[in-house]
């Protein structure tokens, strides 16, 4: 890791206002180490990045924000990972824009492992949550990383299945590392921190502003051997990550879902730009090329076909009318045994009076 002393150089030219990861890396190059930056003469940086930025680094005071920071990685388990470092995560540095320092809150020794990006909406379907938190247990399984975004939704699922498995999961966000985005993400965001990551590229104190998370998406996406996305509709911030993915050249998954469906519409879109269609975390694994090293476990499962309803309750939602129809019961007897199935989690209520089955 970079010592401290030299951390307060990265730091210091990380919040350099308008100084962007492209500009210090000419910085880097033409001068050295970031102490090397700051010690030479503004007319000699002006040369590289301009008199506006010379001066904004020569005159800008962090001694605040350095700090901070300084006494925040002192306690246990936060780290600041500089491109300096041993411990960079490689296919980060693949990429056009890896950022220069990455804060982490946890395991920073997931950083470097292989990993799968795990995205979707935020208004997730319960079938898109069990599938998402389903995908990421047996990814992990496998000795995967899970990474998201730790939005509500399909990426608080994905991290859910991702420490169920083997306790692998990091979560990119785009705040500063004191601040927790969304609050009800209170929880995970502590189990993340105990049994898997959490990571940022942004300084401490950055709150929760909209042009951050395209950003972080980046991330997400560079740190991944491929994305899944598991729900989204056509203006979903998943598809910006998915698009990310597929420039970075990673691997781009989606699961179908009802044509009837919005939040299956994005995932169709992605099918037909020429993402994998897939129906099983191995249909991922064998395009990976990876060695499912899935733990061996005794599994129970409800036994769906004993049961009259759901054989007649398809997977695209239905009213109780239609299934009076299909299976010749009362719509009492639909209603009650519905509520039993709902309470078993093999079923989900919708709006107008329709029902959806569930897969588990």
């Amino acid at each position: 890791m970079t010592p401290l002393e030299d951390l307060s150089s990265w730091i210091a030219l990380s919040v350099v206002p308008g100084l962007g990861d492209q500009s210090l890396r000419k910085l880097l190059k033409e001068f050295g180490p970031p102490d090397q930056i700051l010690t030479t003469s503004e007319s000699a940086l002006s040369q590289i990045v301009g008199s506006k930025l010379a001066e904004h680094i020569k005159s800008h005071d962090s001694t605040e924000i350095i700090a901070k920071t300084l006494a925040w990685l002192e306690q246990p388990n936060h780290a600041l990972v500089t491109w300096a470092d041993a411990g960079y995560p490689p296919l980060m540095l693949q990429t056009a824009d890896p950022p220069p320092l990455i804060y982490v809150k946890g395991r920073v020794d997931l950083l470097p492992m292989p990993a799968l990006a795990v995205v979707g909406s935020r208004n997730a379907t319960a079938q898109g949550m069990i599938n998402a938190e389903s995908f990421a247990k047996s990814l992990s399984d496998s000795g995967l990383c899970i990474i998201s975004g730790m939005a509500l939704g399909i990426d608080a699922a994905a991290h859910a299945g991702g420490l169920a498995g083997d306790g692998r999961s990091i979560a990119v966000v785009g705040t500063g590392l004191d601040r927790i985005y969304p609050a009800r993400n209170k929880e995970l965001a502590r189990q993340l921190a105990q049994h898997g990551a959490l990571i940022s590229e942004f300084p401490l104190g950055t709150p929760a502003l909209a042009n951050n998370f395209p950003r972080r998406n980046r991330i997400i996406s560079g740190l991944s051997l491929g994305c899944l996305v598991v729900e989204a509709a056509v203006s979903s911030g998943s598809l910006i990550t998915a698009r990310l993915a597929s420039e970075q050249g990673r691997d781009v998954f989606a699961i179908p879902g009802s044509i009837h469906s919005t939040l299956a519409k994005g995932c169709h879109q992605l099918i037909k730009q020429g993402a994998k269609l897939v129906e099983r975390a191995e249909d991922i694994l064998e395009e990976i090329h990876w060695a499912n090293r899935t733990r061996s476990r005794t599994e129970t499962t409800p036994d769906d076909d004993s049961d009259e309803l759901l054989k007649h309750l398809a997977f695209d939602p239905a009213p109780i009318d239609s299934l009076v129809s299909r299976t010749g019961l009362s719509a009492e007897q639909i209603s009650s045994r519905l509520l039993e199935l709902e309470l078993a989690g093999l079923v989900q209520s919708l709006p107008g009076g329709r029902y959806q089955r569930l897969v588990k």
